[in-house]
């Protein structure tokens, strides 16, 4: 007897972090956040899977950057915040405890907002993968260091295309094809990224 072919993670959502335009000319290696937040956000919507993002006091620091709000419109909450981590009342409420998510995490700055959400996230008992090539902050020499210390904490630090086949986790599944498509696109983005952001 044959068996259907099964998603790998069942309950996945994106969270993408504080990725403003303010922020461009102070973040190390912006652009390439950007890259990679587009592959994943092209990923969700092929899968499915739900999207949250945020803005950090969006009246002073400015709207999430021009390339990703058209990726956003399907979002299930695009929230105003003004304390650093995600983990908000307007996100937070789309969760349970009791049936944990696996929560994936992208954006800025990886040793403040980024931390404070993973820290957040696990006490609530959610699985949290923190992507290295989605992650950074003002001054690069603090991305290694908030990486090993969200490890230390329990979160998964992996890569983008490492986290899309682990989303799938089978390629029977009839989404594949699309996904396949979408990581060749950004081939050779991809080793860009990586060359820079997971080398420090």
């Amino acid at each position: 007897m044959t068996t259907q072919p099964t998603r790998r993670l069942t309950r996945p959502a994106i969270f993408i972090c504080d990725i403003q335009e303010k922020f461009r000319s102070a973040i190390w290696e912006y652009e390439k956040i950007i890259t990679t937040t587009q592959k994943i956000l092209k990923v969700a919507e092929i899968l499915q899977i739900p999207v949250y993002a945020t803005t950090q006091n969006r009246a002073r620091l400015g709207e999430t950057c021009t390339e990703l709000l058209p990726l956003l419109n399907t979002a299930v909450e695009h929230a105003e915040k003004k304390v650093f981590s995600m983990w908000v009342p307007e996100i937070s409420r789309h969760f349970s405890s009791s049936t944990p998510s696996e929560i994936v995490i992208v954006g800025i700055e990886s040793h403040i907002c980024v931390t404070q959400t993973t820290i957040d996230l696990l006490r609530e008992g959610h699985k949290v993968y923190i992507l290295a090539d989605g992650v950074s902050s003002c001054n690069k020499e603090e991305v290694p260091i908030a990486l090993d210390r969200l490890r230390k904490e329990g979160a998964v630090v992996t890569t983008s295309e490492s986290w899309i086949y682990e989303c799938m986790g089978d390629a029977a599944i009839p989404e594949f094809k699309q996904i396949a498509g979408v990581v060749k696109e950004y081939s050779g983005k991809t080793k860009e990224v990586m060359g820079t952001l997971c080398k420090i």
